[in-house]
């Protein structure tokens, strides 16, 4: 059965793809994505025809940021319910952490969660691997093995790797496989007890910061280490003012580094943890209001590379505790877009084609992965948007299992409303489909 996606703008930044048109897909691939004409079928041809009028039509966004929590802690998030969250935030493929329990550091580990994204996935799902035994910073993982697995990167994600000498040995070896390491930045020994950004709400709410620099000082590393080795190296999260700087100089002088952001980094600031909110504390923490700033001007010159949400499920169990004691972290794989386009799109920082190359190709291309385009016999993953759709973010808006969000109760603009995935319609008006 053909499927034809019409009358809706499409932008596909990494085929140069930017006007009204249609999408026409079978047996799960692309089979043309023209703009400027309408589709002239033949006579008599099967085909299911959606016009989406008004609204934008996108390669199927990726998402190479997220916990899904399985193996281990599936009480926060399952494979199963962090695909229907992906899928509901308009996400195709998502790559997903190896801080479960145990961590996915073997070729057992990457195969059991590709076993069960097949199996429970609605979305596509790359495993990223650790770049140490147990992500305890000691020996270096079987890299070639987790390559021909199926990890598409290696990280030790929340856990910095603070020895340098095992840091540039990674560098190394991922060098000869191709893979990028994707580095959490923190000097660990810097931010130590730290429950936030280090400034003047942490002093008025008697906790203790974190400062900007425990982050910068690794970023200066990993940029000094991928130099010496030839490495790709994928900053994290980044959050600092000099942490982009930093990133802008090592792409000046030809070094191989990519970074990524947030929306959370580029909304919201350290006073939004002013009345203790526990869903506003993350790790790198949200910063100050020129940090901010700054993010959104590395987005915007192109020196940061990706948009991704760091979704990080958590149970209300352990959210609701002292502020010092809760874990860091918030979902966002549901309010992603929507936030691109209240805080990014339609404030001008970036076009409509700089926010979506920053979620679908440029994740694609750092990761290896044969997606984010919508050239013929391509994977048909393609995301729908409506510009014009306003959302209350409320607690029964999300798939995911975790309602530790710092967005519950806003309105945003720019909403997913359809999510292809492999030529199959997994979420249309934001219903997830049920099953595989």
């Amino acid at each position: 059965m053909k499927l034809l996606i019409e009358g809706g703008r499409i932008i596909s930044p990494g085929d140069g793809i930017n006007g009204v048109g249609y999408v026409l897909i079978e047996d799960g691939k692309i089979v043309e994505a023209a703009v400027g004409r309408s589709y002239k079928g033949s006579r008599g041809e099967e085909l299911t025809a959606i016009n989406v009028g008004g609204k934008i039509v996108t390669p199927g966004l990726i998402d190479m940021h997220t916990h899904l929590r399985e193996p281990g802690r599936e009480d926060k998030e399952t494979i199963h319910t962090g695909t229907r969250a992906a899928a509901k935030g308009g996400f195709t493929s998502i790559a997903c952490m190896p801080n479960t329990e145990p961590p996915i550091d073997s070729q057992t580990g990457v195969e059991y969660v590709l076993a069960v994204a097949r199996r429970e996935g609605l979305v596509n799902v790359y495993p990223i691997a650790g770049i140490t035994k147990g992500l305890a910073g000691v020996e270096l993982t079987e890299i070639g093995a987790l390559k021909k697995a199926g990890a598409v990167a290696l990280s030790d994600d929340g856990r910095p790797v603070m020895n340098s000498e095992v840091m540039r040995r990674a560098l190394e070896y991922t060098a000869m496989f191709r893979m990028p390491i994707i580095d959490h930045c923190e000097d660990i020994n810097l931010s130590a007890e730290g429950q936030m950004n280090e400034g003047y709400t942490a002093t008025v709410l008697g906790l203790k910061g974190i400062p900007a620099e425990s982050e910068e000082i690794m970023i200066a590393r990993d940029i000094l280490l991928a130099s010496l080795t030839g490495g790709r190296i994928h900053i994290a999260h980044i959050s600092t003012r000099r942490g982009v700087e930093m990133v802008r100089q090592a792409k000046r002088q030809g070094i191989r580094a990519t970074c990524e952001a947030t929306p959370h980094h580029f909304t919201l600031t350290d006073s939004d943890v002013r009345l203790y909110n526990t869903n506003a504390k993350m790790n790198p923490p949200l910063r100050s209001s020129e940090d901010v700033a700054a993010i959104k001007e590395g987005l915007r010159d192109g020196t940061i590379d990706a948009i991704v949400t760091d979704h990080a499920p958590h149970t209300r169990e352990e959210k609701e505790v002292e502020f010092m004691y809760a874990p860091f972290g918030i979902i966002g794989m549901e309010t992603a877009v929507p936030l691109v386009m209240t805080e990014l799109v339609s404030k001008g920082v970036l076009t409509l084609e700089e926010a979506i190359a920053k979620m679908t190709v440029n994740p694609a291309r750092i990761l290896g992965l044969r997606k984010g385009t919508l050239l013929q016999g391509a994977d048909a993953d393609v995301t729908v948007i409506d510009p014009e759709i306003e959302v209350a973010v409320e607690e029964s808006y999300f798939e995911s299992k975790s309602r530790n969000s710092p967005f519950i109760g806003r309105k945003l603009k720019g909403v997913p409303v359809m999510t292809i995935v492999g030529g199959r319609i997994v979420m249309e008006d934001g219903a997830v489909k049920h099953g595989h």
